[in-house]
């Protein structure tokens, strides 16, 4: 294993990450075999998750620099699940996501790295400084791409929420009238922007979507407004024979509600519906994707959502039963990505 590891680091250090890739996937391979420590006894798990994280982290910018990031992005998964901690983890996500032309996860990822950052590290104002505005950058490149929807945040104190929602409805429509069909104001959850700390300290908005879709609209609203996140569809897939509608419901439909939720969590670190709220909408999808047959896709998204398990705790309190269904949510993610089948956590959460 230390062999592997010096000759990856050297290959790396040579910038040949063909080569370098090839060492650290052994060196990975080894520690899933028990050959992370000679003696167990001296070492804690949490030490041999580093470990891992450390050579998925390594794998993440290999594949990038060869070209391929949606296998750097794969491991940019598992390295945040060895260890959700570490900022410079979810900042490699971020780079994954934009290479793949994915703005608004890429811009959640930022989020996450500069609450992570500030929590653990703090002191490097200009680092931080760094970090929102690559979040910036990534939130105004997710929204200039976007055709159905259009967005605006209206600052927001504590007080009568009401009639401040009602106040950014009436803004929304007077500033974007090309986006009327549905408008709705985010009613769980303050939003956060990349601003810095000594302009804006605390700053907390309310977010306004607008569709040119109706139904678009109205499915993201209930999607939110529910304690359990649906997706829209979902009948669809416990019938084989409704492949051909399911597919023609994700081309039409299923894809730009994906793209506003994905946008509505790229401002949103606490989520009032719960803290598994945008993992189970990820499992949602995962199954959308199974009953597609999009077995690579369907595996890259469950990783997705074990990474977003992970990294909860370190963003927010959780209670003792919401950290139950974390736990019993991360399990299911593992055995789905087993091939295990049977009565689990999740599937009681689709009956429902």
């Amino acid at each position: 294993l230390q062999a592997a590891l010096r000759d990856g680091s050297a290959r790396y250090r040579q910038r040949d990450f063909a080569a370098a890739a090839g060492r650290f996937s052994t060196a990975l391979e080894l520690c899933s075999k028990g050959f992370a420590t000679e003696d167990p006894l001296k070492f804690s798990p949490d030490d041999i998750s580093r470990l891992d994280s450390w050579i998925e982290s390594k794998l993440v910018i290999c594949y990038l620099k060869l070209g391929q990031p949606g296998l750097a992005l794969h491991h940019s998964h598992r390295s945040i699940i060895q260890n959700p901690s570490h900022f410079r983890s979810h900042l490699r996500q971020a780079a994954c996501f934009r290479c793949l032309h994915r703005y608004s996860e890429a811009a959640r990822s930022a989020m996450v790295a500069q609450c992570l950052y500030v929590l653990a590290e703090g002191a490097g104002l200009e680092t931080s400084d760094l970090i929102q505005l690559y979040w910036q950058a990534m939130t105004e490149e997710a929204l200039s791409r976007e055709v159905s929807f259009s967005v605006l945040y209206t600052p927001f104190e504590k007080g009568d929420k009401t009639d401040k929602i009602k106040e950014a409805n009436k803004t929304f429509a007077e500033k974007h009238p090309d986006y009327m069909q549905h408008i709705f104001t985010d009613p769980h959850g303050i939003h956060l922007l990349p601003e810095r700390a000594e302009s804006h300290p605390d700053q907390q908005y309310l977010l306004t979507l607008g569709f040119r879709n109706k139904e678009i609209g109205k499915i993201v609203e209930t999607s939110l407004t529910r304690k359990l996140p649906f997706f829209p569809g979902q009948k669809t897939t416990f019938s084989p024979s409704m492949k051909e509608e399911a597919e023609t419901f994700w081309q039409n439909t299923g894809k730009r509600v994906m793209a506003a939720m994905a946008f509505i969590g790229s401002t949103k670190i606490k989520d009032e519906r719960g803290p598994c709220a945008r993992a189970i909408e990820q499992f949602h999808h995962a199954s959308l994707l199974s009953h597609l047959q999009r077995g690579e896709e369907h595996a890259q998204v469950m990783t997705q959502a074990m990474a977003e398990l992970a990294t909860v705790p370190y963003l927010q309190r959780v209670s003792q039963e919401d950290e139950k269904l974390l736990q019993s949510l991360m399990a299911d993610a593992m055995d789905i990505l087993a091939g295990k089948t049977g009565e689990r956590v999740w599937t009681k959460i689709q009956k429902v």
